[in-house]
């Protein structure tokens, strides 16, 4: 990772706020930092009370810092950037999470004990996020992880060039020290389990946050070679195994198909690792790729190729291994349902790209299992819920994060996790 702010580049910042009344900054923000009030803090030099602002309002401050994409979100209309450019908000929340770091200033405490107890399904960031705001309220809170170590995406998805696994456990033990029990290894997969959770063992709610962890591959009619990876897999090998993934993509050209984050992700990681080339495979225009503006800027200045308006439709197969793909040119037509316009293909332009891997990188959705619960779920395997809050149809079974949405960014699960606890909350309250 990039080193943060320092105190004096935060303070300088902080000095180009325009402190707007209705600050838009706030508006654009789905976790609800408040970045305006969490700015003018620091500008009285409240270091304490800036980054209690932080943290009281989202407990994974720290991580949403570094990888939201603040110029979508509370960046793109700071009032600031009519005078100069957007205030960095980002950096500074970093900034102020990492200062609670330096001095052992601990913002957020757990609450005197209520006596109820509520499960937690998956420690990706909304249900970290739940957990938090369930033990600042006095719940006894358990969060079941099926994989070795918490985090979820965070921890097996981005890579470490964008979030270290050093910053992600600092952040974590800041939700662990609320008196938050986390369980690994320790998989809650059917309606049996929530069963056992809320009769024998005594749980009185149960938020799921399972994520999205399945991959969308292309419909093509060959694929079968070791040398095409799915980007989630590609990403956990590169994160896991830094030493295996290198002698991996090493001298390789390297084609990536997709244009979201995890695209990014993984075209920067395979030329970090040694790729000879990287190529990134987008049907539409540069402007409609949905990833991070930030981090296609990243993946440029690292030398990836962009191969825009051109859609892969097989990949070359030889004994096994993979030495091209297919693709035909695009041109763009009327806008589709996503308001994006709808690529199509351009007869006549057929024409092989050598590669000697591939990335498919196209999406995440959640797993095909996902009905296991036993809840309603749609064409997409999402988990149906009835409200904001995530109320599923089940009563005290809530859900949210990538479970409902399907692969969307950190700020919005902390959002689904925040809105789920509350909602918890007020119905143990009810229940007396």
């Amino acid at each position: 990772m990039e080193k943060g702010f320092t105190m004096d580049q935060a303070m300088q910042e902080a000095a180009r706020c325009l402190l707007c009344h209705d600050a838009p900054c706030a508006c654009g923000c789905p976790a609800g930092t408040e970045p305006d009030r969490f700015i003018r803090k620091l500008r009285l030099r409240n270091l304490k009370g800036a980054a209690r602002v932080i943290k009281e309002n989202n407990a994974l401050g720290g991580v949403c810092a570094v990888v939201c994409p603040t110029c979508t979100l509370c960046a793109e209309g700071c009032t600031a950037a009519g005078l100069d450019r957007p205030i960095r908000i980002g950096e500074i929340q970093r900034f102020l999470v990492e200062w609670a770091w330096q001095t052992g200033f601990k913002p957020i405490q757990a609450g005197p004990s209520n006596g109820r107890k509520v499960a937690v399904i998956g420690s990706g960031p909304a249900g970290l996020t739940c957990a938090a705001e369930l033990a600042r309220a006095g719940c006894k809170t358990v969060v079941f992880e099926r994989k070795p170590e918490a985090g979820g995406m965070l921890r097996y998805g981005i890579p470490p060039h964008r979030l270290s696994v050093e910053f992600l456990d600092k952040e974590i033990r800041d939700i662990l020290a609320l008196g938050v029990e986390l369980r690994c290894n320790s998989a809650v997969e059917t309606a049996a389990d929530l069963d056992r959770l809320l009769s024998s063992e005594g749980f009185d709610a149960i938020f799921l946050a399972t994520g999205a962890w399945s991959s969308v591959t292309l419909d093509v009619p060959h694929r079968d070679s070791r040398d095409i990876f799915d980007a989630l897999t590609f990403l956990q090998l590169a994160k896991t195994d830094p030493q295996a993934f290198a002698a991996r993509v090493k001298g390789k050209v390297v084609a990536v198909v997709g244009g979201g984050d995890s695209a990014m992700d993984a075209a920067v990681s395979a030329r970090r690792a040694g790729a000879l080339d990287v190529y990134l495979f987008y049907r539409r225009s540069f402007v409609e790729m949905p990833g991070d503006p930030e981090e296609k800027r990243q993946a440029i200045a690292a030398g990836i190729h962009f191969v825009i308006l051109t859609q892969p439709t097989d990949f070359v197969i030889e004994e096994g291994r993979l030495v091209g793909l297919k693709v035909v040119r695009t041109r763009l037509d009327a806008p589709d349902a996503s308001g994006r316009r709808r690529p199509v293909r351009m007869a006549g332009t057929e024409h092989e790209f050598q590669a000697d891997l591939a990335v498919e990188a196209l999406g995440l959705v959640p797993p095909a299992n996902a009905a296991a619960f036993g809840l309603q779920v749609d064409a997409q395997h999402r988990i149906v819920v009835r409200d904001g809050a995530g109320h599923t149809t089940r009563p005290l079974v809530l859900a949210g994060g990538d479970a409902v949405r399907g692969a969307s960014i950190v700020a919005r699960a902390v959002h689904d996790g925040k809105m789920a606890a509350h909602a918890i909350l007020d119905q143990l309250k009810s229940r007396g």
